[in-house]
């Protein structure tokens, strides 16, 4: 099991990766990871009782170039639960890319529910095994618009460095 560890500006949060139910989410992440891609990024969106985005901005929400967009998983039967990771994505189903976000509680009107514009849903791939508290304390940050973007921490919250490693 693939487990990725982002050592960030607020602690630590360990992940791990569902390669089994969602295998091309998950192979993505852990290559950005393991490319070091996700250093030097920010937690560029967070809203209290719902979730907290990365993975794609560095700091003056500055996008970082990233590569093609992968399938969209969200059929997988995993849900949006509290602790989960999912990719994020534009209105298109399957424009995941590198970015993703952390539930803060059950979203289930995230879930899949049909293969149309209405009910594709965001793929979960992940879930969080310790540091839910860190991202907690994340979501209590002051936050404003920046750069055309809402919900942005006024301080940036920095993924440093990322480990990832292989568990039994």
């Amino acid at each position: 099991m693939t487990q990725v560890t982002f050592h960030t500006s607020m602690g630590d949060i360990k992940i791990e990766v569902d390669h089994k139910n969602a295998p091309i989410s998950a192979a993505n992440f852990v290559q950005y990871a393991e490319e070091g891609f996700y250093n030097g990024t920010i937690f560029h969106r967070i809203i209290p009782n719902f979730v907290v985005q990365g993975g794609g901005l560095e700091p003056g929400m500055e996008s970082k170039p990233n590569r093609d967009s992968i399938i969209n998983e969200a059929d997988n039967g995993l849900k949006n639960l509290k602790g989960s990771l999912s990719m994020a994505r534009t209105m298109a189903p399957n424009s995941a890319t590198s970015q993703f976000f952390i539930n803060l509680k059950d979203n289930a009107f995230l879930d899949h529910t049909s293969k149309d514009v209405h009910g594709w849903g965001y793929a979960v791939f992940a879930k969080i095994v310790e540091g839910m508290d860190v991202v907690e304390a994340m979501a209590k940050v002051k936050t404003t618009n920046r750069m055309g973007h809402q919900d942005v921490p006024v301080d940036d919250i920095l993924i440093e460095n990322t480990t990832v490693t292989q568990a039994d």
